[in-house]
């Protein structure tokens, strides 16, 4: 009998994960088609800012892993973006830095995925993101521009951490995970693309200079890379379950070790 038991939370706890896993991929899916059919429309520009500030911020951490020091972070209205930083000249920080970019919005994206599958309520991944705004802009922003946006992106995701609904929040973490991972691979698309033209404003044309190993090959590196993080992450989204704030399966939680199970009741 607790054996039957045992077995009937378990099969609530896999029917119950199996439908998280179906929305989690179908809003994921929703997410990227929207990102690309709406590429250029205005109610995507704000997310394709932050998403900058993603890139950036991944400049400024590798910098600062490989003894370096950040001096600013600035977003141009141009969806363009710079990060000012001082290190020793080397060949490996040089490749480091300059590779946290695009693989950083990558890992940004992942994060931000596996944090929308696992919290139930999604207000804290919100909070954690609008306390990164807000310690970016104390620490290294120096342009108004960049203040204004930094400063309203901290403001509008900490309103929808504390006033916004569950579902909404949720929502809005898994279309910036989609996102994330689109735009990195886009502009990793599009710095390639523009090799042809010989402007050399790259982070693939920088390591090309450092290492002699064609732009290209960076680009592409960079974009396998993003993809198997991706694909990374969703298989351990898939196969772990239902999310908890606490860590602990959600149908596990609710369920009831005392109630009859199927098998006991068909008797």
């Amino acid at each position: 009998m607790k054996l039957s038991r045992q077995r009937s939370v378990r099969l609530r706890a896999m029917e119950a994960r199996h439908h998280l896993d179906g929305r989690l991929l179908f809003a994921l899916a929703a997410a990227a088609l929207a990102g690309i059919l709406f590429w250029n429309t205005w109610p995507l520009y704000p997310f394709k800012l932050l998403v900058v500030l993603m890139h950036e911020s991944g400049h400024a951490a590798a910098t600062l892993l490989v003894g370096g020091s950040v001096d600013a972070i600035r977003i141009n209205p141009d969806q363009g973006g710079l990060t000012v930083s001082r290190f020793a000249p080397s060949v490996l920080r040089e490749i480091v830095i300059s590779s946290a970019g695009y693989v950083g919005s990558a890992v940004s994206a992942c994060v931000l995925l596996y944090l929308a599958a696992r919290s139930r309520n999604g207000r804290w991944p919100l909070v954690a993101l609008a306390g990164w705004c807000m310690l970016v802009t104390l620490l290294y922003v120096r342009d108004a521009f960049t203040l204004a946006f930094v400063s309203a992106c901290a403001l509008a995701l900490g309103l929808l951490a504390r006033f916004g609904a569950s579902w909404l929040r949720r929502g809005v973490l898994v279309f910036l995970a989609a996102f994330s991972c689109c735009y990195a691979l886009y502009d990793i698309r599009d710095d390639l693309l523009h090799l042809t033209s010989g402007s050399g404003g790259t982070d693939a044309d920088a390591l090309a200079r450092a290492t002699f190993i064609p732009a290209i090959v960076w680009g592409v590196a960079w974009g396998v890379l993003s993809i198997g993080l991706v694909l990374l992450t969703l298989r351990r989204i898939l196969v772990s379950a239902q999310p908890s704030d606490s860590g602990t399966p959600y149908a596990a939680l609710h369920a009831n070790p005392d109630a009859p199970s199927p098998d006991e009741l068909a008797r």
